[in-house]
C-alpha cells in the first residue's frame, strides 16, 4: 500500500487506477448506504475520489488511507443530501430520453436480486455494509476493517448476526452459498466474451470465474454448419491466411483450444454470453446458441447479456470502449437464455451458412425479437453483395465514395467507414482485405501510391501509414454505374454462399432491400 501510494502521489496513472479499481466498490456501497440512489451514490464516489488524489498528498500515513477516503466520501455524500431537496422530478410533459435506458431499474427486475437486496436492506447500516462488501463484492475481512475502522472481530459478528437474521426472511437454506452464485458471479462461473480488450476489463475485479475470448471472424471467409470438423476448419484457416494473414497452425490451434474449453461447461454452474449488436458478434452468438442447442446442459444455466447501446456513449462501437466502472453496471443485468432464443439463434446460424441465401432473407421476414440485433445486423450482411447497380457491396460502394469524396488515407478511410458501417463490426483486417481487392487485378478501381504491401497479421507499416488512395478512371465510371463484375468477376464468401464468375447468381437490390436473382 505504501508503495502504491506514494506513486500515486507522484502522479502515476497506473498506481491511480489501482487505488480507485481497490476501493471503488467500497466507497460506493458506503455512498448508497447513504444516499438511496445509485445514480447520486456514483457522483459521489467519483467527487471523492477526485478530491483524494488531489489532496493525496496531504495523508500522513499510507495506512490510513482506506479511512480517509471514507471520510471523504461521507462529506460529498452530506453535500449531495444537502442539495437533494432541491431537484425536482420530471415537469409536465418532460420525458427521459429513450435511448439512455436505466441500468439499475434492469438490475432491479432481477426476482432473485431484488428479494435478496430488499432483505439486505432492512439491516442495521453496520451489518448491511458488512454482508454488502463481504458477499457483493469479496473484499476479505481485513481489507473491510482498514477501510471501515472496525475491528475484525466486530465484522465477524456482524456477518454472523446478519445471516441469523436473514435466514428468517429469505426462503433459502444457505444464505453464502446464494451469494456466491449470484449475478456477480462465482468461481464455477464462464463468461465467454468477443474480445480479448473486453475480457482484459472484466478481470479488473467487474466479474468472478473464468473467461474464454472467442476468437473467430465467421463474417468472413467460407463458413459451414459445424465448423469444428476438422476438414471444415482446414479450408476455412487457409482462405483466412490467404486473404487476411491470419497464419493457418495459429487459427487451427486456437479453434481447437477454444473448442476443448467450450466442451467442458458442464464444470460451471452459470455461463454468461457477451455480446454487441454487430455483424461480428451476432455471427458468434448464433453459433454459439446453436452449439448449446444441441446439448444436455444438465444443472448449467445459460445467460447472455447483449447490448446496442450504453448511456453517455455517443457512437457505441462495442463493449470494447467501455471501463471497468462501466461494465460494472452491467454485471447482473444479463437474462437467462430460454428454449426460443436458443431455436432462433440456431435457426440464424444454419440460414447463414446455407448455400442459398434465400434461407436467410426469409427468416429476416419472420419474428426475431428473441434475438433483437439479429435482424438489422443480417440485413447489412447482406448488403455486402454485390448490387444491381454496378456489382459492388455496401463496403466497396462506399470506400469508392469517400476517396472521390477526398479521403486518400487507408486510416482515415477505415476510421470513417467503420463509423458508419459500424454495425458491421468490421475490424482492420477485414477492411484491408476489401481495399485490397479494389487496388489489385487487371482493373483496379484504386491505386495506393507510397506503400510496398498491404498490412499483414503485424499490423501496418509506416509506408502504409503514409500512403495515399486514390481513384482511377475505371473506378470513376463504376460509381457512375458501369458493372464492375462485367470486367473484374469475384469470388468471394458469404457465410456459406460462394459467388464467383462474371455472372454472380446473386445480387442485393438496395431499393427493395432485398437479395434478387441476376435473371430478375
Amino acid at each position: 500500500m505504501r508503495q502504491i501510494i506514494e506513486q500515486a502521489r507522484q502522479g502515476d496513472g497506473d498506481a491511480l487506477n489501482r487505488l480507485f479499481r481497490q476501493y471503488y466498490a467500497m466507497a460506493h456501497t458506503a455512498a448508497y448506504g447513504k444516499l438511496q440512489d445509485h445514480d447520486l451514490a456514483e457522483e459521489a464516489v467519483q467527487e471523492a475520489f477526485a478530491e483524494a488524489f488531489v489532496h493525496l498528498s496531504r495523508l500522513q500515513q499510507a495506512d490510513a488511507f482506506p479511512g480517509w477516503l471514507r471520510t471523504i466520501v461521507h462529506r460529498q455524500c452530506y453535500r449531495l443530501i444537502r442539495r437533494k431537496p432541491q431537484t425536482s422530478a420530471l415537469e409536465e410533459g418532460e420525458v427521459t430520453a429513450p435511448d439512455q435506458p436505466d441500468i439499475g431499474e434492469v438490475v432491479a427486475r432481477q426476482e432473485l436480486y431484488r428479494m435478496l437486496h430488499d432483505s439486505v436492506q432492512a439491516l442495521s447500516p453496520g451489518m448491511r455494509e458488512a454482508v454488502q462488501l463481504f458477499y457483493f463484492h469479496g473484499y476479505s475481512l481485513q481489507e473491510i476493517s482498514e477501510y471501515a475502522g472496525t475491528p475484525v472481530t466486530t465484522l465477524k459478528k456482524r456477518l454472523f448476526d446478519a445471516r441469523r437474521k436473514l435466514r428468517g426472511t429469505l426462503p433459502v437454506a444457505d444464505f453464502a452459498h446464494v451469494f456466491k452464485h449470484l449475478h456477480e458471479g462465482g468461481k464455477r462461473m464462464l463468461h465467454i466474451v468477443n474480445g480479448d480488450t473486453v475480457a482484459e476489463t472484466l478481470r479488473q475485479g467487474v466479474v468472478q470465474g473464468d473467461i474464454l475470448v472467442w476468437r473467430e471472424v465467421y463474417s468472413e471467409g467460407p463458413v459451414f454448419l459445424e465448423p469444428a470438423e476438422s476438414e471444415s476448419r482446414t479450408v476455412r484457416a487457409r482462405h483466412l491466411e490467404k486473404d487476411m494473414g491470419i497464419p493457418a497452425g495459429e487459427f487451427i490451434r486456437n479453434c481447437e483450444e477454444q473448442e476443448e474449453k467450450l466442451a467442458g461447461f458442464r464444470q460451471y454452474d452459470e455461463i454468461v454470453l457477451w455480446f454487441e449488436h454487430d455483424l461480428f458478434d451476432q455471427t458468434m452468438l448464433s453459433y454459439l446458441l446453436h452449439w448449446f442447442g444441441r446439448q444436455s446442459l444438465g444443472g448449467t444455466k445459460l445467460n447472455l447479456l447483449c447490448i446496442g447501446d450504453y448511456p453517455g456513449v455517443g457512437l457505441f462501437r462495442g463493449l470494447g470502449q467501455l471501463t471497468a466502472s462501466q461494465l460494472k453496471t452491467l454485471s447482473g443485468t444479463w437474462h437467462h437464455i430460454g428454449a426460443e432464443e436458443l431455436n432462433l439463434g440456431s435457426r440464424v446460424w444454419e440460414a447463414y451458412t446455407s448455400p442459398d441465401p434465400m434461407k436467410l432473407q426469409q427468416l429476416l421476414e419472420e419474428d426475431t425479437s428473441a434475438l433483437p440485433f439479429v435482424r438489422e445486423a443480417f440485413e447489412l450482411h447482406l448488403s455486402r453483395y454485390p448490387s444491381v447497380y454496378n456489382g459492388l457491396g455496401i463496403v466497396e460502394q462506399m470506400t469508392l465514395e469517400k476517396v472521390s469524396e477526398g479521403i486518400h488515407s487507408p486510416l482515415d478511410l477505415f476510421r470513417q467507414i467503420g463509423d458508419r458501417l459500424h454495425g458491421l463490426g468490421m475490424g482492420d483486417l477485414q477492411y484491408w482485405d476489401v481495399l485490397r481487392s479494389l487496388c489489385q487485378g487487371p482493373s483496379p478501381l484504386l491505386t495506393l501510391e507510397g506503400a510496398e504491401a498491404f498490412p499483414g497479421y503485424a499490423g501496418p507499416s509506416p509506408s502504409f501509414r503514409d500512403s495515399k488512395v486514390q481513384i482511377t478512371e475505371w473506378g470513376t465510371r463504376v460509381l457512375r454505374g458501369e458493372d464492375y463484375l462485367e470486367r473484374c468477376g469475384i469470388d468471394r464468401w458469404y457465410g456459406g454462399v460462394h459467388l464467383s464468375g462474371d455472372q454472380p447468381v446473386w445480387r442485393w437490390d438496395q431499393d427493395r432491400r432485398r437479395l434478387v436473382k441476376c435473371s430478375e
